[in-house]
């Protein structure tokens, strides 16, 4: 097996990580920023309250997204089984 199909395979899979990730990661995080500025406005220190709203918007990124990364992988996989019998020979 070649070495420069293996760090393909590794570049490849940590795009697909970062693609896959990235949706609820910046949900997350443009819902902290807003509600940490909603709370050095209000001067409301509570400590839970990033907590519901940051679940809420990442469940509802998810579920929005889900179709894009089942297909992502899906591409991603059938690309992964394809490659495989060409790299053991």
């Amino acid at each position: 097996m070649p070495v420069t199909t293996v760090l393909e395979l590794v570049n490849d899979a940590l795009k697909i990580a970062l693609l896959i990730s990235a949706p609820m990661l910046l949900t997350a995080l443009v819902v902290g920023i807003v509600i940490s500025l909603f709370q050095s406005v209000t001067q409301i220190q509570e400590m839970t309250l990033t907590f519901i709203p940051k679940i809420l918007a990442t469940f509802f990124a998810l579920s929005l997204t889900l179709p894009w990364m089942m297909e992502t992988l899906m591409d991603y996989f059938a690309k992964l089984f394809d490659t495989i019998p060409r790299m053991v020979l």
